[in-house]
């Protein structure tokens, strides 16, 4: 291992070394992020929708119990909304506590953004140390010049931005990604909130009831 290292650091200095450990961490952090989102069923709403429709129609107990067997972190949230159904600022109340439950889950994103930024621009940094080493040692070596040398030097110093980019473009994917599904369950918990707070079973009664009412 720590010959490896050595060989690494001879050839695309300090910099490579710092790449290649950033990419272990990013590769780390992306795998714990997806083990998360899949242990909150992140991403995966069809298992909640049966019990969103249930409550849409108006079979609360039914909606309760589908909800309570999903683990699904938007669940625990809506069956204690249940009980408080009828209250003034409720909608306010369950999209304060879902931003407050969604916080975990984002956490890292800000880390995957830096390195998908920063990256690029460390392997740019080494192609640029690179390059003057390159051209000193061309300097230094006057009429003597080996072209072999100066080209092996030269890409030498392009491998830390190829490593940079290779980095960087997975990471971003990964972000995008993260970011997509958590946007996908901002809309679906609206959506939930919203017929929780105003089903459709409740629109189609009281719309019959001011009909009878307005026929008496």
């Amino acid at each position: 291992m720590v010959s490896t290292f050595r060989n690494l650091y001879e050839v695309g200095g300090p910099i490579l070394i710092i790449l290649l450990l950033t990419s272990v961490f990013t590769l780390a952090l992306v795998i714990y992020k997806y083990w998360q989102f899949r242990a909150a069923m992140i991403g995966r709403v069809g298992a909640m929708r049966a019990g969103i429709r249930a409550l849409d129609d108006g079979h609360e107990a039914d909606a309760r119990a589908q909800l309570e067997k999903v683990p699904h972190w938007l669940s625990g949230i809506i069956v204690s909304g249940l009980a408080l159904r009828g209250r003034e600022g409720l909608t306010d109340r369950l999209e304060a506590e879902s931003e407050q439950a969604l916080q975990p889950y984002e956490s890292g994103f800000r880390i995957l953004d830096t390195i998908a930024q920063l990256a690029p621009l460390l392997g740019l940094l080494g192609t640029v140390i690179g390059m003057i080493e390159a051209f000193q040692s061309l300097q230094s070596a006057g009429s003597q010049v080996d072209p072999a040398a100066l080209a092996g030097g030269i890409w030498v110093a392009l491998l830390t931005t190829a490593t940079g980019l290779a980095v960087a473009m997975p990471t971003s994917i990964a972000l995008s990604w993260f970011e997509a599904q958590i946007d996908r369950e901002r809309a679906f918990a609206e959506y939930a909130f919203s017929i929780l707070v105003t089903p459709e079973a409740e629109t189609k009664a009281g719309a019959t009831l001011s009909a009878v009412q307005h026929g008496a």
